[in-house]
């Protein structure tokens, strides 16, 4: 799911659902694709998940959080840190 709020200063929260029990991998990257935080890197059971992004030691601007499950699939997001 799409963060909320988006944008946000200094805190958003990431929302999303796992289908099967699964290893998820939950990252966030800048506009360099330089990996700048790992949020989830763990087993989860299937079910919805929140986790709170905090952004205050980071620079305004886009980044980018992907999802990855070890089943293959992965979804991307656009979000936006304004100070």
């Amino acid at each position: 799911y799409q963060n909320y709020p988006n944008p946000f200063n200094p805190a958003t929260v990431i929302s999303y659902q796992v289908s099967a029990v699964s290893q998820v991998e939950l990252m966030v990257y800048n506009l360099l694709g330089e990996k700048v935080r790992m949020l989830v890197n763990r087993r989860q059971q299937a079910g919805q998940y929140t986790v709170e992004f905090d952004g205050r030691n980071l620079p305004s601007g886009v980044y980018y959080y992907l999802l990855r499950t070890n089943s293959g699939s992965s979804a991307i997001r656009k979000m936006i840190l304004l100070k």
